[in-house]
Protein backbone atom coordinates (compact mmCIF):
# COMPACT_ATOMS: atom_id res chain seq x y z
CA UNK A 1 0.00 0.00 0.00
CA UNK A 2 1.43 3.54 -0.62
CA UNK A 3 1.05 6.28 2.15
CA UNK A 4 -0.76 9.39 1.75
CA UNK A 5 1.16 12.49 1.84
CA UNK A 6 1.02 12.44 5.53
CA UNK A 7 1.49 8.84 5.96
CA UNK A 8 -1.17 6.30 6.72
CA UNK A 9 -3.51 5.65 9.73
CA UNK A 10 -4.17 2.58 10.55
CA UNK A 11 -7.04 1.33 12.49
CA UNK A 12 -7.42 -2.27 14.18
CA UNK A 13 -10.76 -2.99 15.62
CA UNK A 14 -14.27 -4.23 15.26
CA UNK A 15 -16.37 -4.12 12.13
CA UNK A 16 -20.03 -4.97 13.11
CA UNK A 17 -23.30 -4.71 11.54
CA UNK A 18 -26.10 -1.95 14.02
CA UNK A 19 -29.93 -2.71 13.89
CA UNK A 20 -30.99 1.01 15.32
CA UNK A 21 -34.15 1.68 16.70
CA UNK A 22 -35.47 4.84 17.11
CA UNK A 23 -38.03 5.14 20.06
CA UNK A 24 -39.28 7.52 22.10
CA UNK A 25 -39.84 7.23 25.67
CA UNK A 26 -39.36 4.08 27.92
CA UNK A 27 -39.95 1.01 26.38
CA UNK A 28 -43.09 -0.51 26.87
CA UNK A 29 -41.88 -4.25 29.38
CA UNK A 30 -44.07 -6.87 28.11
CA UNK A 31 -45.30 -5.77 24.90
CA UNK A 32 -44.77 -3.57 21.66
CA UNK A 33 -42.86 -0.05 21.31
CA UNK A 34 -43.05 1.64 18.13
CA UNK A 35 -39.86 1.93 16.53
CA UNK A 36 -37.75 3.55 13.55
CA UNK A 37 -35.48 0.48 13.11
CA UNK A 38 -32.53 0.67 10.09
CA UNK A 39 -29.88 -1.87 9.32
CA UNK A 40 -26.45 -0.01 9.44
CA UNK A 41 -22.79 -0.79 9.02
CA UNK A 42 -21.00 0.32 12.07
CA UNK A 43 -18.49 -1.28 14.66
CA UNK A 44 -16.01 1.45 17.07
CA UNK A 45 -13.08 0.91 14.88
CA UNK A 46 -14.48 1.07 11.71
CA UNK A 47 -16.40 3.98 12.84
CA UNK A 48 -13.11 5.53 13.59
CA UNK A 49 -12.07 4.96 10.09
CA UNK A 50 -14.73 6.17 8.07
CA UNK A 51 -14.39 9.74 10.09
CA UNK A 52 -10.66 10.30 9.98
CA UNK A 53 -11.15 9.52 6.23
CA UNK A 54 -14.63 11.99 6.00
CA UNK A 55 -11.80 14.46 7.68
CA UNK A 56 -9.53 14.65 5.29
CA UNK A 57 -6.95 11.61 6.47
CA UNK A 58 -6.14 10.30 2.73
CA UNK A 59 -5.40 6.90 3.73
CA UNK A 60 -6.78 5.17 6.02
CA UNK A 61 -6.37 1.52 6.67
CA UNK A 62 -9.02 -0.82 8.44
CA UNK A 63 -7.68 -4.54 10.00
CA UNK A 64 -10.99 -6.24 11.22
CA UNK A 65 -12.38 -9.67 11.25
CA UNK A 66 -15.77 -10.42 10.51
CA UNK A 67 -18.11 -13.18 8.74
CA UNK A 68 -18.87 -14.84 5.66
CA UNK A 69 -22.34 -13.61 6.15
CA UNK A 70 -21.67 -10.05 5.60
CA UNK A 71 -18.35 -9.82 4.48
CA UNK A 72 -18.52 -8.48 1.09
CA UNK A 73 -21.24 -5.82 2.18
CA UNK A 74 -19.03 -4.26 5.02
CA UNK A 75 -16.32 -4.18 2.32
CA UNK A 76 -17.85 -2.11 -0.21
CA UNK A 77 -19.65 0.19 2.87
CA UNK A 78 -15.99 0.65 3.87
CA UNK A 79 -14.19 1.56 0.45
CA UNK A 80 -17.44 4.29 0.34
CA UNK A 81 -16.31 6.11 3.05
CA UNK A 82 -12.78 6.16 1.46
CA UNK A 83 -11.25 3.21 3.92
CA UNK A 84 -9.11 0.79 2.70
CA UNK A 85 -10.11 -2.32 4.35
CA UNK A 86 -8.33 -5.62 5.18
CA UNK A 87 -10.91 -7.72 6.85
CA UNK A 88 -10.43 -11.00 7.92
CA UNK A 89 -13.54 -13.44 7.15
CA UNK A 90 -13.99 -16.13 9.91
CA UNK A 91 -14.75 -19.54 8.88
CA UNK A 92 -16.83 -19.82 12.11
CA UNK A 93 -18.66 -17.02 13.99
CA UNK A 94 -20.80 -14.50 12.27
CA UNK A 95 -20.83 -10.97 11.96
CA UNK A 96 -20.65 -8.99 15.23
CA UNK A 97 -24.24 -7.40 15.67
CA UNK A 98 -25.35 -4.66 17.91
CA UNK A 99 -28.96 -4.02 18.53
CA UNK A 100 -28.77 0.26 19.70
CA UNK A 101 -32.12 1.39 21.46
CA UNK A 102 -31.85 4.94 21.01
CA UNK A 103 -35.46 7.01 22.68
CA UNK A 104 -35.41 9.82 20.45
CA UNK A 105 -36.10 12.53 22.85
CA UNK A 106 -34.27 15.26 23.47
CA UNK A 107 -31.10 13.50 24.39
CA UNK A 108 -31.06 10.90 21.90
CA UNK A 109 -29.66 8.74 24.38
CA UNK A 110 -28.39 4.85 23.62
CA UNK A 111 -28.79 1.57 25.05
CA UNK A 112 -26.34 -1.49 23.37
CA UNK A 113 -26.99 -4.81 23.18
CA UNK A 114 -23.78 -6.32 22.00
CA UNK A 115 -23.22 -9.88 20.32
CA UNK A 116 -19.23 -9.04 19.49
CA UNK A 117 -19.69 -12.38 16.61
CA UNK A 118 -15.88 -12.93 14.72
CA UNK A 119 -15.28 -8.76 15.76
CA UNK A 120 -13.60 -10.00 18.84
CA UNK A 121 -12.17 -13.31 17.07
CA UNK A 122 -9.16 -11.12 15.77
CA UNK A 123 -5.59 -13.03 16.86
CA UNK A 124 -2.34 -12.43 16.68
CA UNK A 125 -2.23 -14.83 13.18
CA UNK A 126 -3.90 -12.31 11.41
CA UNK A 127 -1.51 -9.16 12.37
CA UNK A 128 1.53 -8.94 10.25
CA UNK A 129 4.24 -6.14 11.40
CA UNK A 130 4.18 -5.44 6.90
CA UNK A 131 0.54 -3.41 7.82
CA UNK A 132 2.44 -0.68 9.47
CA UNK A 133 4.23 0.01 6.15
CA UNK A 134 3.98 3.65 5.33
CA UNK A 135 1.65 4.00 8.36
CA UNK A 136 2.41 6.85 10.64
CA UNK A 137 -0.38 6.08 13.16
CA UNK A 138 -2.22 3.46 15.17
CA UNK A 139 -5.29 3.31 16.51
CA UNK A 140 -6.60 0.29 18.48
CA UNK A 141 -10.10 0.16 19.62
CA UNK A 142 -10.31 -0.54 23.09
CA UNK A 143 -12.66 -4.01 22.04
CA UNK A 144 -9.37 -5.58 21.44
CA UNK A 145 -8.87 -5.97 25.07
CA UNK A 146 -12.18 -8.04 26.28
CA UNK A 147 -11.22 -11.37 24.52
CA UNK A 148 -8.09 -13.38 24.66
CA UNK A 149 -7.14 -13.25 21.23
CA UNK A 150 -7.66 -10.00 20.28
CA UNK A 151 -5.49 -9.38 23.45
CA UNK A 152 -2.48 -11.22 21.92
CA UNK A 153 -2.83 -9.33 18.54
CA UNK A 154 -3.19 -6.18 20.68
CA UNK A 155 0.67 -7.36 22.60
CA UNK A 156 1.81 -7.99 18.92
CA UNK A 157 0.65 -4.93 16.92
CA UNK A 158 2.42 -2.86 20.57
CA UNK A 159 5.68 -4.76 19.73
CA UNK A 160 6.23 -3.78 16.41
CA UNK A 161 4.64 -0.12 16.69
CA UNK A 162 7.87 0.54 19.68
CA UNK A 163 10.00 -1.52 17.00
CA UNK A 164 9.35 1.23 14.15
CA UNK A 165 8.46 4.27 16.42
CA UNK A 166 5.01 4.53 15.13
CA UNK A 167 2.88 6.54 17.74
CA UNK A 168 -0.29 4.09 19.10
CA UNK A 169 -3.82 5.62 20.47
CA UNK A 170 -6.44 3.49 21.91
CA UNK A 171 -10.52 4.72 22.51
CA UNK A 172 -11.59 2.15 25.60
CA UNK A 173 -14.76 1.49 23.92
CA UNK A 174 -17.22 0.45 26.88
CA UNK A 175 -17.35 1.41 30.53
CA UNK A 176 -19.56 -1.76 30.99
CA UNK A 177 -16.61 -4.19 29.40
CA UNK A 178 -14.56 -2.14 31.38
CA UNK A 179 -15.61 -3.22 34.75
CA UNK A 180 -15.76 -6.89 34.19
CA UNK A 181 -11.63 -6.74 32.91
CA UNK A 182 -11.00 -4.48 35.39
CA UNK A 183 -8.98 -1.18 35.89
CA UNK A 184 -5.58 -2.45 36.81
CA UNK A 185 -5.60 -4.44 34.23
CA UNK A 186 -6.84 -2.48 31.37
CA UNK A 187 -3.85 0.30 32.26
CA UNK A 188 -1.08 -3.03 32.00
CA UNK A 189 -2.43 -3.80 28.90
CA UNK A 190 -2.16 -0.63 27.69
CA UNK A 191 1.10 -0.29 28.41
CA UNK A 192 3.06 1.90 25.40
CA UNK A 193 -0.13 3.66 24.00
CA UNK A 194 0.65 7.14 23.83
CA UNK A 195 -3.09 8.75 23.60
CA UNK A 196 -5.67 7.80 24.84
CA UNK A 197 -9.45 9.01 24.23
CA UNK A 198 -12.02 7.88 27.25
CA UNK A 199 -15.42 8.94 27.57
CA UNK A 200 -16.03 10.63 30.96
CA UNK A 201 -17.63 7.34 32.39
CA UNK A 202 -14.61 5.30 31.08
CA UNK A 203 -12.17 8.31 32.45
CA UNK A 204 -13.64 7.81 36.22
CA UNK A 205 -14.02 4.25 36.45
CA UNK A 206 -10.65 3.37 35.15
CA UNK A 207 -9.29 5.82 38.21
CA UNK A 208 -12.28 5.74 40.44
CA UNK A 209 -11.91 9.67 40.59
CA UNK A 210 -15.71 10.87 40.49
CA UNK A 211 -14.65 14.07 38.91
CA UNK A 212 -13.65 14.16 34.97
CA UNK A 213 -11.34 16.85 34.87
CA UNK A 214 -9.56 14.97 38.13
CA UNK A 215 -9.85 11.68 36.36
CA UNK A 216 -7.99 12.80 33.23
CA UNK A 217 -5.18 14.38 35.03
CA UNK A 218 -4.78 10.99 37.22
CA UNK A 219 -4.58 9.04 33.60
CA UNK A 220 -2.22 11.85 32.29
CA UNK A 221 0.60 10.46 35.02
CA UNK A 222 0.35 7.37 33.17
CA UNK A 223 -0.24 8.07 29.20
CA UNK A 224 1.41 10.90 27.81
CA UNK A 225 -1.48 12.41 26.14
CA UNK A 226 -5.04 11.84 27.66
CA UNK A 227 -7.86 13.20 25.66
CA UNK A 228 -12.05 12.85 27.46
CA UNK A 229 -15.07 12.97 25.72
CA UNK A 230 -17.06 14.83 27.60
CA UNK A 231 -20.19 14.83 25.10
CA UNK A 232 -22.18 18.17 25.21
CA UNK A 233 -19.90 19.48 27.42
CA UNK A 234 -17.00 19.39 25.21
CA UNK A 235 -13.64 17.80 26.17
CA UNK A 236 -10.62 18.27 28.55
CA UNK A 237 -7.03 17.74 27.24
CA UNK A 238 -4.50 16.36 29.88
CA UNK A 239 -0.99 15.68 29.97
CA UNK A 240 1.92 15.41 32.62
CA UNK A 241 -0.74 15.25 35.38
CA UNK A 242 -2.94 18.35 34.73
CA UNK A 243 -5.83 19.58 32.09
CA UNK A 244 -4.20 21.66 29.48
CA UNK A 245 -7.20 22.43 27.72
CA UNK A 246 -11.28 22.39 27.48
CA UNK A 247 -12.57 22.30 25.04
CA UNK A 248 -15.92 23.41 24.21
CA UNK A 249 -18.87 21.51 22.55
CA UNK A 250 -20.31 22.61 19.25
CA UNK A 251 -24.15 22.75 19.76
CA UNK A 252 -26.00 20.34 18.18
CA UNK A 253 -29.77 18.86 17.67
CA UNK A 254 -29.18 15.25 18.63
CA UNK A 255 -31.29 12.51 16.71
CA UNK A 256 -28.98 9.69 17.36
CA UNK A 257 -25.69 9.67 19.92
CA UNK A 258 -24.17 6.51 18.11
CA UNK A 259 -21.05 6.71 17.30
CA UNK A 260 -20.24 10.25 18.31
CA UNK A 261 -17.23 9.25 20.53
CA UNK A 262 -16.03 7.66 17.22
CA UNK A 263 -16.48 10.66 15.29
CA UNK A 264 -14.62 12.50 17.59
CA UNK A 265 -11.61 9.89 17.69
CA UNK A 266 -11.21 9.81 14.01
CA UNK A 267 -11.39 13.72 13.62
CA UNK A 268 -9.14 13.90 16.05
CA UNK A 269 -6.87 11.16 14.35
CA UNK A 270 -7.05 12.87 11.18
CA UNK A 271 -5.81 16.57 12.57
CA UNK A 272 -3.05 14.96 14.34
CA UNK A 273 -1.77 13.32 11.39
CA UNK A 274 -1.26 16.78 9.12
CA UNK A 275 0.41 18.11 12.41
CA UNK A 276 -2.49 20.24 14.16
CA UNK A 277 -1.69 20.35 18.06
CA UNK A 278 -4.38 18.28 20.58
CA UNK A 279 -5.89 21.23 21.67
CA UNK A 280 -6.72 22.22 17.80
CA UNK A 281 -7.35 18.34 17.22
CA UNK A 282 -9.81 18.18 19.86
CA UNK A 283 -11.32 20.72 18.73
CA UNK A 284 -12.06 19.22 15.31
CA UNK A 285 -13.11 16.18 17.42
CA UNK A 286 -15.60 18.33 18.91
CA UNK A 287 -17.04 19.20 15.81
CA UNK A 288 -17.68 16.04 14.17
CA UNK A 289 -19.06 14.68 17.47
CA UNK A 290 -22.24 17.40 16.74
CA UNK A 291 -22.15 16.27 12.93
CA UNK A 292 -22.42 12.76 14.34
CA UNK A 293 -25.64 12.90 16.82
CA UNK A 294 -27.64 14.96 14.00
CA UNK A 295 -27.95 11.83 11.69
CA UNK A 296 -28.92 8.30 12.28
CA UNK A 297 -26.28 5.34 12.90
CA UNK A 298 -22.44 5.48 13.28
CA UNK A 299 -20.71 6.72 10.09
CA UNK A 300 -20.73 9.91 8.20
CA UNK A 301 -22.80 10.84 5.35
CA UNK A 302 -21.25 9.63 1.97
CA UNK A 303 -19.96 12.13 -0.07
CA UNK A 304 -21.29 13.23 -3.36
Amino acid sequence: MTAGPHGALLVVGDVVTDVVALHRGPLAAGTDTAAAIRTLPGGAGANVACWAAHNGCGDVRLLGRVGADAAAWHERELRACGVRPRLVVDPEAPTGTVICLVDAGSAAERTFLTDSGASLRLTAGDWSDGLLDGVDRLHLSGYLLFSESSRALLAAALAATRARGVPVSLDPASAGFLTDLGAARFLALVDGVEVLLPSRDEACLLTGLPDAADAAAALSRRIPLVVTKLGPRGALVARGGAVTARVPAVPAKPRDTTGAGDAFTGAFLAALLVGAAPEAAAAEGCRAGAEAVERVGGRPALKE
